[in-house]
């Protein structure tokens, strides 16, 4: 921990000399700014872009695609904040946990669900490059003339930007203007898609051991009595070796509730044996008249499976609550997105094997949340954009585009109110 301490102090001075020094000397003009303490670093050496329209007709019908995706995503957002606002206030949450301002923004280490790790950010700078890389492209796919674009940099690149020229940006009309502010979020879900596939394909290839691993204990039983700890893996009983959940199961049908036995148990890595009386089985369970040991296992297998049954749109989908997901299944899931002691129960194929699953993961999860975000029917977001166009053109054809302004801007400030009303509420209600 403290390696990276020093890393960190040690980039953030090396940040404030070159930011010290571009400020003072200004050794480019017109090609360093600020924003505060952001450092702009643009070039109007754009003309890469260009070579993105040979395949013009491509791009035109994969961006279409995207707007009927991206309409289709912002109508299923609006219903769905209704719906929270609903259950909201039905339940009427303590603001804690997910409901907690701070986890409401895609901040790594600020909200508590997203890490402060390598692969965190390396996903969202490919995220944000991703977006922005969409609607330069088919800025120029259109037509339209890309000015400059570049990186906001804070100690480490913290977003990308492309600017359009406006006056031609505001000359296209209709579908061509549509494509330019879907193509990021199109990107954004189709990137997202492409790393849960490669992730799923990739988690495939670790190899499940069979050892009885305890993932946890029930309190008031008797591994949680004798203080057995987790993850640790049952390598004994009675001083008889087994190693698989079957074998163990096979020992213990032949016990019976206060039996005494003692459990041989490997703690990372150190073996360690505890002396236990077995408790009865807990109310729900008729039937079983064997001892109850009160642990429950980890299943690397079941994790292996489940993550490749999600090789399809809805299943991928169930990736997007992982970090948040307190079940038994999510808690093993976590290991996805997380650092945890579970990886030590799979044989893995490469070294750093966890790390690249974890950067395929958080890039997955925050493209498609990027992509989701922004499809909202709210300007300033791409959504509120395409919806300002739609609105336009609809009216216009009636002759009523007096009114578009004003319809524009009471869908996004009713968006704003569910958004506000969904952080909000939760500290109102228990005020």
């Amino acid at each position: 921990m403290y390696e990276w301490v020093y890393v960190v102090i040690l980039l953030v001075a090396a940040y404030a000399a070159v930011a010290w020094y571009v400020h003072y000397r200004n050794p480019s003009p017109g090609r360093f700014s600020f924003y505060g303490p952001i450092l702009a670093v643009k070039t109007s050496k754009v003309g890469f872009l260009d070579r993105f329209t040979v395949i013009s007709t491509f791009l035109r019908v994969y961006s279409t695609i995207g707007v009927a995706m991206v309409v289709l995503i912002s109508a299923t957002m609006v219903v769905l904040l209704f719906f929270s606002l609903q259950m909201t206030l039905v339940v009427q949450p303590e603001p804690t946990g997910i409901y907690a301002p701070q986890n409401l923004l895609l901040i790594p280490g600020i909200n508590e669900y997203v890490p402060a790790t390598f692969a965190v950010w390396f996903a969202l700078v490919l995220a944000i490059a991703v977006h922005e890389f969409g609607h330069g492209v088919l800025a120029r796919v259109e037509k339209i003339r890309v000015k400059a674009m570049g990186a906001l940099i804070l100690v480490i690149p913290i977003g990308f930007f492309v600017e359009p020229d406006e006056e031609e940006m505001e000359k296209a009309r209709g579908i061509s203007r549509v494509r330019v502010f879907g193509a990021g979020i199109t990107n954004n879900v189709v990137v997202g898609a492409i790393c849960f596939v490669l992730m799923i394909l990739l988690v495939g290839a670790a190899v499940p051991t069979t050892e009885p691993v305890i993932q946890g204990v029930y309190q008031n039983y008797s591994a949680y009595l004798a203080g057995v700890p987790a993850p640790s893996v049952i390598t004994a009983i009675n001083g008889t070796p087994v190693e698989t959940r079957e074998q163990v199961s096979a020992i213990l049908n032949t016990t019976h509730p206060g039996q005494d036995l003692t459990l041989s148990v490997d703690y990372e890595g150190q073996p360690a044996t505890y002396n236990l009386t077995l408790s009865e089985w807990p109310e729900g369970t008729e039937g079983r008249t064997s001892g109850f040991l009160g642990i429950y296992y980890y299943q690397p297998d079941l994790v292996i499976q489940t993550v490749s049954d999600s090789l399809n749109p809805l299943g991928m989908l169930r990736f997007l609550i992982v970090p948040f997901d307190t079940s038994m299944t999510g808690q093993q899931l976590s290991i996805l997105a997380f650092d945890t002691p579970d990886t030590q129960f799979y044989e893995v194929p490469v070294p750093g094997f966890w790390v690249l699953v974890h950067i395929l993961f958080w890039s997955g999860w925050i493209n498609i949340n990027l992509g989701i975000f922004n499809a909202l029917p709210m300007i300033p977001l791409d959504g509120g954009y395409i919806l300002k166009e739609g609105v336009d053109r609809t009216l216009e054809k009636r002759g009523l585009s007096r009114y578009a302004p004003s319809v524009t801007s009471a869908i996004s400030a009713l968006i704003l109110v569910l958004l506000a009303s969904l952080i909000m509420l939760p500290y109102l209600l228990h005020a």
